[in-house]
């Protein structure tokens, strides 16, 4: 049993620190909206701490999920942030989408204070996040996640290391650039099909095993087919990653012509009022 902290307890967040807790580790919670953190607590066996320092002190491994690299900032580095109680040789793991930047900042002030240090985005969504099976891409060093990997096993089907430092950003920006181009396209195809008045659940049921298959058209054709998009991921989120995917694309000089064009597409969903509606909305566009 290991001691952990978990800051952020979002729709990804709170599930993940009930994973750990139910596989038998102590677990402190964190979480701004404090009613959250008591329901937490409530559900699972832990702790609530009343500050991100606070529920850090003592863990050996510390885990945030929140909401970008402002928040990041706040929990980490601000005045009652976790860098101010991290023990020396504990593990500091982060969930957040966040920049690739905010990571080698993030490592290198942990490298110097004791403590390791690792990027550790998180695909699946919501789903995942509940069923305990996200995939997690990971930037950092080997010790660290040698001896954070049998924890961050609770939450997670898949886990790889893919080098130091902001590739797990980096890695989880190609997953976003990949999702974006793969739900447009699946957006175009169901309303091509439904306006040529073809049974769209047999066609998909038909060319889901062949090469056109996607997790995205397993997963999410018949919702966007009956036009309900409370089912995953939103939209205001993707926006947010594509945002610090195409700020990349500009540092490392990769033309993202189509991203860019669906992340204008978003911004007409979220026009529509679909903020919080999950990614597979790009089609409300086209069945308004």
């Amino acid at each position: 049993m290991a001691k952990v902290s978990f800051i952020g307890l979002g729709v990804m967040g709170y599930p993940m620190a009930g994973h750990i807790s139910k596989a038998g580790h102590d677990v402190t919670v964190f979480n701004r909206t404090t009613l959250k953190a008591e329901k937490w607590v409530k559900e699972h066996k832990g702790k609530l701490a009343k500050t991100p320092m606070e529920a850090a002190k003592e863990s050996d491994f510390i885990f945030t999920c929140v909401g970008n690299d402002n928040d990041l900032k706040e929990v980490t580095l601000g005045d009652k942030g976790l860098f101010k109680s991290a023990k020396k040789n504990c593990v500091y793991i982060d969930n957040t989408t966040a920049s690739a930047e905010i990571a080698r900042e993030l490592y290198k002030k942990a490298e110097g204070l004791g403590f390791q240090f690792l990027d550790a985005p998180v695909s699946g969504g919501q789903a995942g996040a509940e069923n305990g099976a996200l995939t997690v891409m990971m930037g950092g060093n080997e010790e660290a996640f040698i001896k954070a990997s049998p924890i961050i096993d609770c939450y997670s089907k898949k886990i790889k290391l893919l080098g130091p430092a902001g590739n797990g950003q980096l890695a989880k920006m190609v997953n976003q650039i990949c999702i974006a181009g793969v739900v447009q396209g699946l957006s175009e195809a169901i309303n091509f099909g439904l306006n040529a008045k073809l049974k769209m659940e047999d066609v998909i049921e038909t060319i889901s095993k062949g090469a056109a298959q996607s997790w995205q058209m397993e997963n999410r054709f018949k919702t966007m087919i009956d036009d309900k998009f409370d089912y995953g991921f939103a939209v205001d989120w993707m926006r947010k990653d594509l945002k610090i995917a195409m700020e990349e694309a500009k540092r490392n000089n990769s033309p993202l012509p189509i991203t860019k064009i669906i992340d204008d597409y978003y911004a007409e969903v979220q026009k529509m009022g679909g903020n919080r509606w999950d990614t597979s909305s790009l089609i409300k566009r086209f069945r308004k």
